[in-house]
């Protein structure tokens, strides 16, 4: 069975941990979903592009989260959720698009 890229893992875990949050109205439970994608592609960085990548891409992912808040103000919650996914996801294969993944 294929690999789920790590990059569709971190832009799932920001899409994801938002509704999560929002739909049970219990932003703990989006903490967690948000936490396990990010621990999930912080390992597949780590094999597939080293420690400084994950590091720098780990760093990427929890900016991601602080920043889709301030960005949500300007152009609401969704778009700004989906902004900042896909730029995350896009940050990863960038970083580990020559690797086997």
């Amino acid at each position: 069975m294929a690999k789920v890229p790590a990059a569709v893992i971190a832009a799932g875990g920001l899409i994801g941990g938002y509704g999560v949050a929002r739909w049970t109205k219990r932003r703990p439970l989006g903490g967690v979903a948000l936490a396990a994608a990010g621990a999930v592609a912080a390992r597949q960085w780590q094999q597939a592009a080293g420690t400084k990548a994950a590091v720098g891409l780990t760093g990427a992912y929890v900016a991601a989260f602080a920043g889709s808040h301030p960005l949500a103000k300007k152009v609401g919650a969704w778009p700004s959720v989906f902004g900042v996914a896909g730029t995350v996801a896009l940050a990863s294969w960038a970083v580990t698009r020559n690797s086997a993944q």
